[in-house]
């Protein structure tokens, strides 16, 4: 007899990781490939949507390869989000590389539509501000820049779809053009309050809708796999959500309040707000949680766009540590930042300042400074820009955040962990699994398959906590800093 296993395909910025859960969502076996990232002009962040693909058929190899007989009974996806891809819908070949959340080459597009007082419509309907972080600007630019393309889009000959749309395509054999609410929401194309396409928003964007895929809720019979190697016809693609989404699902952040924090590539932010969405009066953003059969479940938003990215920095641009796990035990060798302050505005700001023109800062160098001080500072501004976000979602949710949950790679870093309890005020609730984003997807097939017991929606996370140890005075002189940084960059 062999086990049966949900298989969580998690496609994130710089890899996939594939995971394979048994009944209980304990990992039977995991693989993972990298992906490379291009960088064609500044300001522009690319990927092969080639590339992303072999990366999943590898890791699902490798994963199965860990795992031992068994039987893969459904699937999950999870992505990077904003991501964009376009594809023929005869052929499945993409036509053009994939721009990434981070790439910024829309600025000017946006200042635009803002200037022409657009943004107080994409904020009514899709809980968005206007940037270049979303996917709807992007698209308008591969629409205008891409030979023939807006002709075959208007004409239903070309698709378009976030990452994860494009893997359920290739999973699907070309059969699903499909993306999930979650999704949907980062496109500043979705009305988030009746779950559709606005047409308002795809005119002012210019995005034919005949191009978009048909949105499907993150639980239930979402598609099929076909001609797939290593997965049987017929298996069930049963759960999908935004990587951030999907992270908040596998907290187990079920109820309202609830609210976690992923560090990644970049941090987000998100509180689960229950059953309507809030709209931000501090420049965050209203966004889908999830949908399931019993409804669907709304979030704030918060997005710093520079996170784990630092540290790659630190070891690639300055060479400062040789991997990133060094960064703790050199931060660590020096009590404070010796007056060192990191603004990590290297692909502008995100929430709630919304500055994309800014540039990171190192500031408040001095003769005695060393590469400890500043891997440091690196980790307090990782964990500052955070502070930010958490107060703008507790004015405009009306309550405070008691705890936060967290995962992500970053958060093996206990000296990280600890200088987030300590300048919020609030503990930090770490799993023992990390991996939260690809066990929300496993959650969310688990249910999708109507498998969901005790242990697939509240699995025994195991977590850590930190506390608070500094004074309130120390804290605020901390921000401070931080703030006047912040100002100069």
């Amino acid at each position: 007899m062999t086990d049966d296993f949900i298989l969580a395909i998690d496609q994130g910025t710089t890899g996939t990781t594939a995971l394979l859960f048994d009944e209980n969502m304990q990992v039977r076996g995991k693989g993972y490939r990298e992906i490379p990232q291009f960088f064609p002009k500044p300001g522009w962040v690319e990927h092969d949507p080639e590339e992303i693909w072999r990366s999943v058929l590898l890791s699902v190899a490798e994963a199965r390869g860990r795992a031992g007989a068994g039987t893969i009974i459904g699937i999950g996806i999870t992505n990077q989000r904003e991501t964009v891809v376009c594809w023929d819908r005869e052929t499945g070949r993409a036509l053009a590389p994939a721009i990434v959340w981070q790439d910024r080459r829309t600025a000017g597009h946006c200042q635009t539509l803002r200037e022409a007082g657009a943004e107080p419509t994409f904020q009514k309907s899709a809980g968005l501000i206007i940037d270049p972080y979303f996917s709807g600007t992007k698209l308008s630019w591969l629409l205008d820049n891409v030979a023939g393309l807006r002709q075959g889009a208007e004409a239903g000959k070309v698709a378009f779809g976030t990452v994860d749309s494009f893997l359920v395509w290739r999973l699907s054999g070309g059969k699903s053009h499909v993306t999930d609410v979650s999704n949907a929401s980062r496109t500043m194309l979705f009305d988030i309050g009746n779950l559709v396409w606005d047409p308002e928003l795809c005119r002012i964007l210019t995005v034919p809708t005949a191009a978009l895929p048909r949105v499907v809720p993150c639980a239930g019979s979402l598609a099929s796999t076909l001609g797939v190697a290593g997965l049987a016809d017929g298996t069930p693609i049963a759960g999908m959500a935004g990587d951030q989404q999907a992270a908040l699902y596998g907290q187990g952040c079920l109820e309202r309040g609830d609210a976690k924090c992923t560090f990644g590539t970049g941090a987000f932010l998100l509180m689960n707000v229950g059953a309507k969405p809030i709209a931000s009066q501090h420049r965050l953003l209203a966004t889908l949680a999830w949908q399931t059969a019993t409804g669907a479940t709304y979030a704030l938003e918060g997005s710093a766009f520079v996170c784990g990215a630092l540290v790659q920095w630190l070891r690639d641009g300055l060479g400062i540590i040789q991997s990133a796990s060094e960064i703790e035990s050199l931060a660590a060798s020096v009590p404070d930042t010796g007056g060192v302050a990191i603004v990590p505005a290297l692909v502008g700001l995100g929430a709630p300042h919304w500055r994309p023109e800014a540039r990171g800062l190192i500031c408040g160098i001095s003769r005695g400074t060393t590469a400890a001080h500043i891997a440091r500072a690196a980790l307090e501004a990782m964990a500052m820009q955070n502070v930010d976000l958490v107060r703008a979602m507790e004015r405009d949710a009306g309550q405070p955040i008691t705890s936060l949950r967290v995962d992500g790679g970053a958060t093996s870093n206990g000296l990280l962990m600890q200088m987030q309890a300590d300048l919020l005020g609030t503990d930090i609730l770490r799993p023992a699994m990390i991996e939260s984003t690809a066990l929300g997807a496993g959650m969310l097939a688990a249910r999708g398959l109507g498998l969901e017991s005790r242990q697939t929606s509240k699995p025994n996370l195991n977590i850590t906590v930190f506390h608070p140890r500094v004074t309130p005075a120390e804290r605020e002189q901390r921000m401070l800093r931080w703030r006047d940084a912040l100002a100069r960059s």
